[in-house]
């Protein structure tokens, strides 16, 4: 999810936290668990900041190790490392149980989303994203915000977001049978459908698909149970060249290919380079595919310069490249 709803998911889990008695009835540990939700709901994502170095850093790592299995046992015991002095009369066991579940929350509505996270890590490397809700839901976080409103004016936490959360609960199990109906009607129209990625959008019924069958990938968009199909590739593997052997060993592409699991491929030939381009085909927007990888080699097989990221126009794309004239 992003930053905004974690954020109000955090404040409303320490509301939510007062069903519990011990937190109900003592001020130091309700307001301790308070603080705790709110950073808990946010430190899995302190790997953004990879952003900072470079797309290739951040595509690999992002929603990684930071969001794996023993992550999630670790962030509770630092957070309440640094909280509990500020907070010594405060329950210890009911702190960490609360800031448990708001670290382990932030994981888990993460699957949710397209993007997903590698939460099975150290058992495995796979990305998981469900793709039942988008990064941003309006109605979870309005959900939230209407609760904290509530909360603000007076009214008690265990009476508001008790029913709020159950209503999210039925939300997620409605997204999942919407998502499921989808899914069905496009294996129905398409023969030896091996994978279908659904990513929800904005708009509540409206979803980008991408669709890997035996001899081909699909792109298309699914409105309610209208499906407009837009291009199909032919699933063309790799090739086992020197081009392609040099230009996967190129950080950005490298990252690319350990993140997206369905792009198509392109090579063109200039005069001084040799240009590689991969195209994930989840994110078709306005008939423009904004998520790539692009490697320039020269004729020695030298990376000349390379980006991998969310481009929304070609200009912008070569500036970032530098492209030699050809």
């Amino acid at each position: 999810m992003d930053t905004g709803t974690h954020i109000v998911m955090g404040l409303a889990l320490g509301g939510l936290a007062t069903i519990d008695p011990v937190v109900f009835n003592s001020p130091a540990t309700r307001e301790s668990v308070l603080i705790a939700t709110i950073i808990g709901s946010q430190i899995p994502d302190i790997d953004t900041v990879l952003k900072l170095k470079n797309n290739a850093a951040y595509i690999r790592n992002h929603r990684g190790i930071t969001h794996s299995i023993p992550a999630v046992f670790l962030w509770p015991l630092l957070i309440i490392a640094f909280i509990y002095p500020f907070f010594p009369d405060a329950n210890l066991f009911h702190l960490w149980l609360w800031t448990f579940i708001a670290v382990f929350l932030h994981v888990f509505v993460d699957i949710f989303n397209a993007y997903g996270t590698q939460a099975l890590r150290p058992f495995s490397h796979q990305w998981v994203a469900l793709g039942w809700i988008n990064t941003f839901d309006p109605v979870i976080f309005g959900l939230h915000l209407i609760g904290l409103l509530l909360w603000a004016f007076g009214l008690d936490p265990r009476s508001i977001f008790v029913p709020i959360y159950l209503i999210i609960i039925g939300y997620y199990i409605y997204r999942f049978l919407l998502r499921k109906t989808i899914c069905n009607m496009i294996k129905r129209r398409i023969p030896n459908v091996e994978q279908v990625i659904l990513s929800p959008t904005m708009k509540f019924f409206q979803w980008r698909v991408a669709v890997t069958a035996k001899d081909k990938f699909y792109v298309a968009r699914a409105y309610r149970r209208d499906i407009v199909f837009f291009e199909e590739y032919k699933r063309v593997p790799l090739p086992d060249n020197p081009v392609m052997d040099a230009a996967r060993k190129d950080k950005n592409i490298s990252a690319f290919l350990s993140f997206s699991p369905v792009y198509r491929w392109e090579v063109e030939e200039y005069n001084n380079y040799t240009e590689v381009r991969f195209i994930d085909l989840r994110y078709r927007s306005n008939g423009h595919y904004p998520f790539v990888a692009i490697v320039q080699l020269d004729n020695n097989l030298k990376i000349i310069s390379s980006y991998t990221g969310w481009i929304y126009n070609k200009e912008k794309l070569r500036k970032k490249l530098e492209v030699i004239p050809n």
